[in-house]
């Protein structure tokens, strides 16, 4: 179906020619040797957008997803005065998704790649979402006139740790990007200095939502102290999602 443009029907009426053959077996083979599906499609649905995908940043998650349906369940209406910001935007996925479910709000998209970026600007340009991209590490490229100001903060960081690495799928390890999966010794460096720095930027009901580990609960938890938050299951029950807000209930 990616290679040829058909869906399921149609490729049962009409057979691959002989060159879609010979790049469907080529990508077959890439498949076999562990590649990810999604990089070799190319692109990947995401909440309410198509994005693409290669090898420059994560591959889009349900998980992901999840926090983008907390993000909009949340924040539930945005104007032109709305500012949201997502760190470590990787391809787009967060920011592109909220710009689409609240057009009117400012949305910027972070990260410290500038391959991630340079894929995030092509997804806006295939969705045609206005989002403004910054290079930098986490909040650091905002401008100042920002601070206190941030409705709500989404991010999908790396939170895997060193020793955590070699448990990783084949898939995951050998192929997407480590600086976008690993944290640190304990995986929750990055989650840490979101809780530390996000307090600063976001305003007062102003919303953190971001994924975490599963096993990461009780100390994110713990590291967002300066808000009120709640730890949110994915649909398996496992810890995935953090919830925080600035000075109000968030989980009422």
């Amino acid at each position: 179906m990616a290679v040829t443009g058909l869906d399921r029907a149609s490729l049962a009426l009409e057979p691959p020619s002989a060159s879609d053959q010979q790049q469907i077996a080529q990508l077959e083979a890439r498949r076999r040797a562990g590649e990810p599906l999604q990089y070799l499609e190319g692109s990947v649905p995401f909440g309410p957008v198509d994005l693409l995908v290669d090898p420059r940043a994560l591959i889009p998650r349900p998980e992901t997803e999840r926090v983008w349906e907390e993000a909009v369940l949340s924040l539930g209406v945005a104007g032109p005065g709305t500012v949201i910001v997502d760190v470590g935007t990787g391809s787009g996925a967060l920011a592109l998704a909220l710009k689409h479910a609240f057009p009117e709000a400012q949305v910027f998209g972070i990260d410290i790649s500038e391959d991630a970026l340079a894929l995030a600007k092509e997804n806006a340009t295939r969705t045609g979402l206005d989002v403004t991209f910054l290079h930098g590490d986490l909040f650091e490229p905002l401008p100042k006139r920002l601070m206190g100001r941030v409705d709500l903060v989404v991010a999908n960081p790396p939170y895997v740790a060193v020793a955590e690495i070699a448990d990783l799928p084949a898939e995951v390890r050998d192929h997407e990007p480590h600086a976008a999966l690993v944290s640190g010794p304990t995986g929750t460096e990055i989650l840490e200095r979101i809780a530390d720095e996000g307090f600063w930027w976001v305003g007062i009901g102003g919303w953190i939502i971001s994924e975490i580990g599963e096993s990461q609960g009780e100390s994110v938890h713990a590291a967002f102290f300066a808000f009120d938050r709640e730890v949110r299951p994915d649909l398996t029950g496992r810890d995935r999602v953090l919830v925080a807000r600035r000075g109000a209930s968030c989980c009422v």
